[in-house]
């Protein structure tokens, strides 16, 4: 049965559903919001926003764009129409060019270059959210020492099958397909980390880890512009892009490995988190959970009859 599935895509909205309720936040005062992340196939990046935002009280319930109050993690306003009136917290845009969201309410933005092409204003707080993740989950232990992150689309990469080979056991290479939690533990159990993956990256600055990027084929839709993107506010005025060749090696990849700054991210961090508690004043009357579940499925029974 394929991911997109509707009895998949059931299975998980209940998973996501159920799963808030372990986590403290939603115990004292949880509300629930219409929201719409990328859910055509499973990557951890995408997965951030039902595993984040209830660690800050919030459970975002998947909807189609127009149904959503909130746009959430991942390289997707270009799917957001030009007259949305809702809430977005850390999104970016996949290609470089203007996309204008002017009734949209910016909690939050990838990166310099979005906030420009979409119109937000100037004082609008940057950043992934993924930046976030080292907040709820302890860094594990050690295991590996070099920790490669292809992009879905670059799991067969014959090029960086030979580095990951040459490597040997020192050499991880992590499964972005996976859920949000697991690939995180993953990333944060290495020295170093090298990805094709933007949110292998952010991870990585997350918890400090020293990182490179890359370009494989095949290329992605927008080439380098989410890297460029987030990196405009997470390391200001420097990249890590290492061309990748053939040549390259596990201990290349250990010598040109550079941590974000720390007070960089941490300030970034500072300014997601805090987006969220004007989510709460800026998207008009949110449902209780779990209790305004039972008035929100009432509600889309309601405007689907006909």
């Amino acid at each position: 049965m394929e991911f997109t599935h509707p009895v998949r895509r059931r299975a998980r909205r209940i998973r996501e559903v159920l799963a808030a309720a372990v986590v403290p936040p939603m115990w004292r005062s949880g509300v629930l919001i219409p929201a719409f992340w990328w859910d055509g196939h499973p990557n951890f990046g995408d997965a951030m926003t039902p595993w984040l935002l209830p660690r800050y009280g919030v459970v975002p319930l998947h909807r189609r764009v127009a149904e959503a109050r909130l746009i959430g993690v991942g390289s997707i306003l270009e799917f957001v129409p030009h007259d949305y009136s809702g809430a977005v917290w850390g999104s970016g845009l996949m290609e470089e060019r203007t996309h204008p969201l002017t009734a949209a309410r910016f909690l939050a933005v990838r990166g310099h270059h979005t906030r420009d092409l979409v119109g937000a204003p100037a004082d609008t707080p940057l950043g992934d959210p993924g930046i976030l993740v080292a907040r709820h989950l302890p860094r594990p232990r050690l295991r590996w020492e070099v920790g490669v992150v292809p992009h879905g689309h670059h799991r067969g990469n014959a090029e960086l099958a030979r580095l990951v080979a040459r490597g040997g056991a020192r050499v991880r290479v992590i499964n972005v397909h996976q859920g949000a939690a697991a690939a995180v533990r993953e990333i944060a159990s290495c020295s170093v980390i090298f990805s094709s993956s933007l949110h292998g990256l952010v991870t990585a600055d997350s918890y400090g880890i020293p990182a490179t990027w890359t370009l494989l084929d095949p290329p992605l839709g927008g080439g380098d512009f989410k890297f460029r993107d987030y990196e405009s506010a997470a390391t200001p005025g420097r990249s890590r892009y290492l061309e990748f060749d053939d040549r390259l090696t596990a201990d290349d990849v250990v010598r040109l490995g550079r941590r974000a700054d720390a007070d960089i991210i941490a300030s970034l961090g500072d300014g997601l988190a805090e987006a969220i508690d004007r989510l709460r004043a800026t998207a008009g009357e949110l449902g209780r959970y779990p209790l305004g579940l039972l008035h929100m499925r009432a509600d889309r029974d309601v405007r689907r009859s006909p």
